[in-house]
């Protein structure tokens, strides 16, 4: 994996969430739609190393709901 674009993709992460913190998405839709690729898309695999490197910053974390594993800011009990 190229290290230049799990911090492009950690990088895009976080922006989408400083201006929709509220967002929350699976893999995926954050592969898809919160990382502006700028060439070739990337492999997912890139876009989970980042999320996985942010949530053990505890800059994000990963919520199950049913069978779906949604990404998000981290959230207390009370914001729940």
């Amino acid at each position: 994996m190229d290290e230049q674009s799990i911090q492009f993709a950690m990088q895009a992460i976080v922006l989408h969430l400083q201006q929709h913190p509220q967002s929350a998405d699976t893999l995926e839709g954050v592969h898809l739609w919160w990382v502006p690729w700028p060439n070739i898309q990337e492999s997912r695999l890139v876009t989970a190393e980042a999320l996985h490197r942010l949530q053990n910053a505890q800059r994000v974390e990963s919520r199950t709901i049913g069978e779906r594993e949604l990404w998000r800011l981290p959230r207390t009990a009370a914001d729940e």
